[in-house]
């Protein structure tokens, strides 16, 4: 019996193609299923650490960034600028790889390194979230065979792990990625270190000491045999973001002493939110009568706003604390220069003037005011000190304050980051001094800045912009200047930078971004080497050769690249309502406490 044949290909075809209005829609259906869902089906899920417009994090990771996406201007400059700030960093890190990895730090005119901060590697742990945030896959891989090979308990009996640089600096970028990256071993070393910390803490107080061998245990007095303000209060963000994360609760218990020292102090000045910068470990209490926001403060001030956010805003009495100590800071710190009407922001010697009164229920305020003090400000402007507008913008930003009370901070901050772009733009580099000594008044109270605020708006508000806002042309003139060096270095320092990114932010005002534009064109032009970026000794030299200091700081990597990247990034990949910078510019993720951990810290409900 002979089988049965179908048609032939050619018939077949034929036949196909002479009913073509039945398969067309069926072809374009499918062509269009696949143009869809090919990438997924096809392409496996996104990299971590994408391009440059690509920043997803781990699957299921609670804390991950939003994915960015390209800014909606394709033509706008600011991404090839942003660009420019991986370019520097790679530059950075890669001359620090090739010529002092492992080490702390590079030297950036030698080609040589240095170890200056427990030889861990502190560049590296300090620019992790930087690797990340940048998208530096490579870079960030290879750390983490480093971080995984780490022990940070091994340590010489004659070294010391200094307390403060390390929080901030070591724990804070371990956290800072393992949020960013949800790497577990990053979460590991953490609790690690941080355990290796904790007899830093065991003096009378609470209060902690300088330096802790993470071996024995043993500590050890730094310069000085009390502790700094910014020691005792800028570990509290790392420590209780670490206890929800490991549910250990010595880690909050320890951090948490030292804020009741600041919540119950007898010290008059201290309730008034006149907060010293010197504080006795043996006793608790203030030590000095010297109240700044510069060096031995600044990030005190700044962990009482910041750790109120980063624990989803439920303790309230740090935010009151912060609220005091802001009061204070703008009433008798903030001065005018008496010719360009510079906001500045100094320190200065508080003393009683008489016997306090004092109830049964402590000291009574009512019979307290600024006349209760005398105030001896030194009009010393610090570099350090330009975190400040950034704060206040956040704090303007963040806080329930009334409408009088938000205009006051957001021009607070608004004054004293016109001038501390000024203290860039004035200089024959572009780059701004470390410490000036500021042009005053002959009675301190004609240049408060609160008094002329006062006579203004008894004024009718005329003219228009408030004193300490009314922008003027830089000055190339050194006699015209309002200030003098005290220090003419520029050492990579971010402060500046990151109260430009915070202002952007929070106000959507471009001119933070071109200001920020302008100094990262002067550090490219005058501290870049061939093995990296260097300090400056002299800011308003003309030489043809910037005169160069031979360090690059961790912080460049960790706080001065970084900010400048999200300055120059259009889409908020950081967003500020999910996470908190701590002082080295490592993010934080806001997180709110467990009904459990709120019953066990005695948070109320």
């Amino acid at each position: 019996m002979a089988r049965p044949t179908g048609p032939s290909f050619s018939q077949a075809l034929f036949a196909l193609l002479g009913r073509r209005l039945r398969w067309i829609p069926l072809v374009l259906g499918i062509v269009g299923f696949l143009w869809f869902t090919g990438p997924a089906l096809f392409s496996g899920p996104p990299p971590h650490h994408g391009d440059h417009f690509g920043l997803p994090g781990p699957p299921s990771h609670p804390h991950r960034p939003p994915l960015r996406i390209k800014p909606s201007n394709p033509d706008s400059v600011w991404p090839k600028r942003a660009t420019k700030v991986k370019e520097a960093f790679v530059h950075a890190y890669s001359g620090y790889r090739r010529y002092a990895f492992e080490a702390d730090e590079l030297k950036p005119v030698s080609g040589k390194k240095h170890n200056n901060f427990n030889g861990w590697g502190i560049s590296m742990y300090d620019g992790l979230d930087s690797m990340w945030i940048m998208g530096l896959k490579e870079y960030f891989e290879e750390a983490l065979k480093l971080v995984q090979e780490r022990d940070f308990t091994k340590m010489k009996a004659s070294e010391y792990a200094p307390f403060f640089e390390t929080v901030i600096r070591y724990l804070g970028g371990l956290l800072s990625a393992y949020a960013l990256s949800g790497e577990q071993i990053l979460l590991t070393r953490a609790d690690e270190l941080g355990r290796a910390l904790l007899p830093a803490f065991n003096t009378t107080s609470g209060l902690p000491m300088y330096a802790v061998n993470t071996q024995s245990g043993k500590t050890k007095m730094g310069w000085t045999d009390a502790t700094l303000w910014a020691e005792a209060l800028s570990c509290q963000m790392e420590y209780k973001y670490l206890a929800h994360l490991t549910g250990n609760h010595e880690y909050y218990e320890k951090v948490e002493q030292i804020m009741n020292l600041m919540y119950n102090s007898n010290s008059t000045a201290v309730q008034l939110g006149l907060f010293p910068t010197h504080w006795s470990r043996h006793t608790g209490m203030p030590s000095g009568e010297h109240f700044s926001v510069g060096a031995f403060s600044d990030s005190a001030l700044e962990y009482l706003l910041k750790q109120w956010l980063l624990t989803g805003r439920s303790e309230n009495k740090i935010k009151d604390l912060y609220l005091k100590a802001a009061k204070s800071v703008i009433d008798h710190l903030l001065y005018l220069t008496p010719d360009r009407e510079l906001l500045y922001v100094t320190d200065s010697e508080v003393r009683p003037l008489s016997p306090t009164t004092t109830t049964e229920e402590g000291i009574d305020l009512s019979k307290l005011d600024a006349s209760s003090f005398s105030h001896n400000p030194s009009h010393t402007f610090e570099h350090l000190s330009c975190f400040l507008p950034g704060l206040f913008a956040l704090g303007a930003h963040t806080l329930d304050l009334s409408s009088a009370d938000k205009e006051l901070h957001e021009w607070a901050a608004a004054g004293l980051g016109y001038t501390c772009w000024l203290t860039y733009a004035d200089q024959a580099t572009g780059l701004g001094p470390d410490e000036m000594s500021m042009k005053h008044w002959l009675n301190d109270e004609d240049g408060l800045w609160i008094n002329h605020l006062e006579k203004w708006k008894a004024g009718g508000k005329r003219p228009r912009r408030p004193p300490g806002l009314r922008e003027g042309p830089n000055e190339k003139q050194k006699e015209y200047r309002d200030y003098l060096f005290s220090k003419s270095t520029y050492l990579l320092r971010p402060e500046t930078i990151e109260s430009f990114y915070i202002l952007w932010r929070t106000t959507g005002d471009d001119v933070w971004r071109k200001r920020g534009w302008a100094v990262f064109q002067s550090i490219e032009q005058h501290t870049k080497t061939e093995y990296g970026y260097a300090s400056v000794t002299d800011v308003d030299s003309e030489d043809m050769e910037t005169p160069l200091k031979d360090e690059m700081p961790s912080y460049f990597l960790a706080e001065t690249l970084k900010y400048l990247y999200l300055l120059f990034t259009d889409e908020e990949i950081i967003p500020l309502s999910q996470f908190v910078f701590n002082t080295e510019a490592h993010p934080l993720p806001i997180f709110e406490w467990s009904k459990e951990e709120k019953e066990a810290y005695n948070i109320p409900l």
